[in-house]
């Protein structure tokens, strides 16, 4: 697709429409391009990414403060800290399928920068930006609330954890058990798009497997496999 084509895609799996095209472009350009097209004058998502950092914090706190009432500071502080997370951005983005419509230069496509965790969560905190500089705080709010909806859901829902391996860390303090190991076991497909397989082990002995685009992922799945096995036996 065209560029055009691309921005206007996208925008319908935003659920907006941006005045300024510019901003929703700038937002996808990772430096490497910038800087590999220096005659196109055109400016990476950084700064935008500062600024996304800033809105996203300011929304979800409002949020949390809203609907967790009976929560201290210290736990929605946790809360936080999980929602706005590198693997919970970049799982949203590659909700939108963010990757594909990422402006990158030839070395971060060569070395699969549209699947990599820190450039999907980048981009999604500076389309964020884009859309508060366009539309104003309302309109980034009410798209942060959105996009972040079914992971807030399922922690008021269920008081679920989205750091397993924390949890998991905690847990085998409590109960006097060794603390988790995390194993490779397998590693399938090219460099640029493999998937890793762990094998989570306490006490020498495996508990759990996880899999995943990357070992974070792999890992945090194994862990929250072995998590609900050992807290449905206590």
């Amino acid at each position: 697709m065209k560029s055009d084509d691309l921005t206007r895609d996208l925008q319908k799996k935003l659920s907006y429409n941006f005045k300024n095209i510019n901003l929703l472009i700038e937002a996808l350009t990772h430096k490497s391009y910038a800087n590999e097209n220096p005659e196109l004058d055109i400016k990476d998502n950084e700064r935008l990414e500062f600024l996304g950092d800033a809105v996203l914090d300011l929304a979800i706190s409002t949020y949390l403060v809203e609907n967790f009432l009976h929560f201290q500071e210290g736990e929605l502080s946790k809360l936080k800290s999980m929602i706005v997370s590198e693997p919970s951005l970049s799982r949203i983005a590659s909700g939108f399928d963010l990757g594909g419509y990422l402006y990158l230069g030839r070395g971060e496509e060569h070395t699969g920068g549209r699947e990599k965790e820190s450039l999907l969560a980048n981009a999604l905190e500076a389309i964020i930006a884009a859309i508060y500089l366009d539309g104003g705080l309302q309109a980034a709010d009410g798209f942060v609330r959105m996009v972040f909806a079914a992971d807030i859901q399922q922690i008021a829902r269920e008081g679920v954890s989205l750091d397993y391996k924390t949890d998991l860390q905690e847990y085998c303090q409590a109960h006097g058990l060794t603390l988790p190991v995390y194993r490779i076991s397998k590693e399938k497909g090219p460099d640029h798009k493999k998937t890793f397989e762990v094998e989570l082990l306490i006490n020498d002995e495996v508990l759990g497997t996880g899999s995943g685009r990357n070992k974070k992922e792999a890992e945090q799945k194994a862990a929250k496999e072995v998590l609900k096995n050992l807290t449905s036996k206590t």
